[in-house]
């Protein structure tokens, strides 16, 4: 199994610790050249990506310069495993790549100096750690997506087939269950 790490621009290196820990290779993306590389030379139907938190705009702006933005929207609509936390979050929203029935809210928790931490319940996995930072919620949600977890009322975590996102940063706690169910995804697809 190998993950591919959306790595232009926020904290993809914490996301890269994690799934190593897990025991499960990391390629960074960076350009469409890294894309080709990691769609040949991966087994096929073994193999996901992460978008990271980070910059949105930034990495929307890179991907569209980069040639990644087709690529990485067909693998994703083709049942491609993705899991995209924070900024990673809006980037697969109706607003942005559209490949997940989502309307993310930007920034919806305040600046910088809004960050937290908290815990909550996750769907499946019990109370989690969740750490806040600049982060979006989801504001509209389709029929096919199923909600994961609330913080004080807002959707913070979603699936919708292959599609796995959190506002929050998982990759900031030492739990692993979060990247632990996207690798589930990812066997499942095989």
């Amino acid at each position: 199994m190998k993950i591919a790490i959306l790595a232009l621009q926020g904290a993809f290196a914490e996301h890269e610790q994690m799934l190593k820990h897990l025991g499960t290779d990391t390629t960074f993306i960076r350009n469409l050249t890294d894309w080709t590389h990691f769609i040949s030379s991966s087994l096929e139907g073994m193999r996901g990506v992460l978008f990271p938190g980070g910059e949105s705009t930034a990495m929307m702006r890179i991907m569209k310069d980069e040639g990644l933005f087709n690529p990485i929207c067909e693998a994703i609509l083709g049942d491609m495993p993705v899991l995209g936390t924070c900024a990673g979050l809006i980037l697969l929203d109706r607003d942005h790549l559209d490949v997940m029935d989502i309307l993310a809210k930007r920034n919806a928790y305040g600046r910088q100096l809004g960050s937290f931490c908290t815990e909550e319940e996750f769907k499946g996995i019990g109370r989690v750690p969740m750490t806040f930072i600049r982060a979006p919620y989801i504001e509209e949600a389709g029929p096919e997506v199923e909600i994961l977890a609330h913080v004080d009322g807002k959707a913070v975590a979603a699936r919708q087939r292959n599609m796995l996102v959190t506002a929050f940063h998982p990759e900031l706690t030492d739990d692993t269950r979060i990247h632990e169910l996207f690798l589930k995804m990812v066997k499942a697809e095989a």
